[in-house]
């Protein structure tokens, strides 16, 4: 069952969904109504693996800040008592892949994020240096909120780059 917005099944062409076996949770603000979480929720029951894309709280859209997956993966994994296996940000493994295909190690890499939990501490516990910037779904404080802290808050992406230029290279 995936639960994503149709631009995103398309990483999925050529897996039959007519039976699901597993839950995919991603950003599918359309799709996040009472009954698909409540399918989602039976086949969870019935032992099917829940997988989350990602566990954002909220992402910044024009008109504001929206909620993310995560609030949906949570309900799901509260209602079932099951824990989702998240493939994406924040997790480690998700920073270690990346890395690994770019041929460059930890020690080499920032991390320049707008939220301080997914992007920055996320890359932090991978072993990255982490970036806030003030832009984007940042709401001020966000720096404090995570621990440890970021190597620098900067109010911009330019600001992020031209701090690591005059300072870590």
């Amino acid at each position: 069952m995936l639960l994503l917005q149709d631009d995103a099944k398309k990483d999925f062409i050529g897996i039959p969904t007519d039976e699901p076996n597993a839950v995919v949770v991603g950003l599918t603000p359309d799709n996040f109504n009472y009954a698909t979480l409540n399918t989602a929720f039976k086949l969870i029951l019935e032992g099917a693996p829940l997988i989350a894309i990602h566990k954002g709280k909220y992402f910044k859209k024009l008109d504001g800040l929206a909620l993310g997956p995560g609030p949906f993966v949570e309900a799901l994994e509260y209602a079932t008592g099951t824990t989702a296996t998240v493939v994406g940000k924040p997790e480690k493994t998700f920073f270690t892949e990346a890395l690994r295909s770019l041929g460059c190690s930890p020690e080499e890499a920032v991390m320049i994020g707008d939220d301080a939990r997914d992007d920055v501490q996320g890359a932090i516990q991978a072993g990255l240096k982490g970036i806030l910037v003030n832009t984007g779904k940042y709401r001020p404080g966000d720096e404090d909120n995570i621990q440890p802290r970021a190597y620098a808050v900067c109010s911009s992406f330019p600001e992020a780059v031209e701090h690591i230029i005059s300072n870590m290279l």
